[in-house]
């Protein structure tokens, strides 16, 4: 989901909610902690520099239950310094002064769960218990970003900024959460009718739908549970498949299928190659012997618009 999006969302059921005492310093807070740990972006640089360190990513460290708290705490606290809030009160000519404190903190925490529970409706997921676990949760219902929520939430985000009477803004942002319902109910009715609408082909038996930036257009794979994928689009609206595709999961060329099972198991364990099994969730390889040493080419089956979708290692 987008920034615009994270931050209306805690902040309108905050509004919606009439809960007796609250504020809209309350909901600032909400909405703050809301678009919080899409700040991970500085750690760009980490995960780059030091492949072990790949958790610090985009989607990555902050977007769990552990360091989402971790992050709405450093965030409120750094919002709530007097010389941070002030100049962002004075270049957006609104006052956001808020105070840390454990009320504010609370609902920060409210916001990064809601900002987790509309990532986790995303393609791709979220590691929610890491240090637990890296493992991603996924409903695969969104594509990365819907842009016409984003557009839809930026226009709400002007309306609130803009001196109009309350009623107003409130009716925008009801619209906008019955739209947002709406278009996750629309995408998960379209999810299912995707599913039940096919039959597995010959030698498969595992069938998984994924979003796309349409949502009447679906990317399917089925798989046979390691050994070859069948990829193909299809049409909701239409009840047509294309783009079809059969892929091996693994391609040996110049060696023996035994020495370059040896080579993946040891690239495996490489920490870029464990980065984009991490961010992928279908990958193939192909595996080519050039002298003694394998060239492994590892590469996506669904598309990421934020990760190279190929990677290449050379194993000895």
């Amino acid at each position: 989901m987008d920034l615009f999006t994270h931050f209306i969302v805690p902040f309108a059921i905050l509004t919606l909610l009439k809960v007796k005492g609250f504020g809209v310093k309350d909901r600032l807070s909400g909405g703050f902690g809301g678009i919080s740990v899409d700040f991970d972006v500085i750690f760009f640089a980490v995960g780059f520099l030091v492949p072990e360190l790949f958790i610090f990513t985009h989607r990555g460290i902050t977007h769990s239950f552990i360091f989402g708290l971790v992050t709405a705490i450093i965030f409120i606290y750094i919002i709530s310094r007097p010389s941070v809030n002030g100049f962002i009160s004075h270049l957006i000519r609104r006052d956001i002064k808020i105070k840390f404190n454990k009320r504010n903190v609370l609902l920060a925490y409210f916001g990064v769960l809601t900002h987790l529970f509309l990532d986790f409706l995303t393609t791709g997921g979220i590691p929610l218990f890491y240090p637990f676990s890296l493992t991603r949760y996924t409903a695969n219902l969104y594509y990365y970003t819907d842009l016409v929520t984003a557009i839809v939430a930026l226009a709400v985000l002007i309306i609130l900024y803009l001196r109009l009477d309350p009623k107003y803004k409130k009716i925008a942002l009801v619209g906008f959460m019955i739209m947002l319902i709406s278009f996750g109910g629309i995408r998960a009715y379209e999810k299912m009718d995707t599913l039940q609408s096919q039959t597995l082909s010959d030698g498969y038996n595992q069938i998984t739908a994924y979003p796309t930036s349409d949502m009447f257009t679906w990317t399917v794979v089925e798989s046979d549970g390691g050994s070859k994928y069948q990829v193909f689009t299809y049409n909701t609206l239409q009840k047509e498949s294309s783009n079809l595709r059969e892929v091996q999961n693994l391609t040996v060329n110049n060696g023996s299928y035994e020495s370059a099972q040896e080579a993946i198991k040891y690239a495996n364990t490489l920490p870029e190659v464990e980065k984009f099994n991490w961010n992928f969730p279908h990958t193939t390889i192909n595996a080519t012997k050039t002298d003694s040493v394998w060239n492994l080419t590892y590469s996506d089956l669904i598309g990421n618009h934020y990760e190279a979708g190929e990677l290449s290692v050379l194993v000895p």
